[in-house]
């Protein structure tokens, strides 16, 4: 239904301040603090795009249907080193054709990309606000590896 395609670099050179900015947005609204946010954000894209490109097994890619981009998936190395995992730092389907079934393919895209590459295991960080996403990744059989939680007091 889906298939992947490496974003040229006008694409990420587009790509990469929209995801950055809401890659913070959704930590805030997780509940970080937003200097404490920011500061994550901009040492975490340092390492995984150095001099704004991807860093060696950091894949950033188009989600295509019908030769449409309909989405970004973004799958690299986790911070962790297994060599048989790969991680999902982030997945988009754009606002207008959401819930045409897009995001499930693009995650069962995702998981042939990991066996491709050797890999048998597909890891992924949803924030808690996130009921969409989590309901699609539990339909998808992902199980829950840890649960952070806070209050406010």
């Amino acid at each position: 239904m889906v298939k992947l395609e490496a974003k040229t670099s006008q694409e990420l050179a587009s790509w990469m301040p929209n995801m950055k900015e809401h890659y913070i947005a959704e930590r805030i609204k997780a509940g970080e603090d937003s200097e404490v946010a920011r500061k994550l954000s901009d040492s975490q894209f340092a390492e995984l795009f150095p001099n704004e490109s991807p860093a060696e097994g950091q894949y950033v890619m188009n989600v295509v249907a019908e030769e449409e981009i309909v989405g970004t998936l973004w799958m690299g190395r986790p911070f962790s080193g297994d060599g048989v995992t790969w991680f999902i730092y982030d997945i988009e389907i754009a606002k207008d054709v959401r819930g045409r079934g897009f995001g499930r393919a693009a995650m069962e895209a995702a998981e042939k990309w990991t066996r491709e590459r050797g890999g048998t295991r597909v890891a992924l960080n949803v924030f808690g606000p996130n009921l969409t996403a989590r309901s699609l990744y539990d339909s998808l059989g992902y199980e829950v590896l840890a649960t952070s939680m806070f209050k406010d007091v």
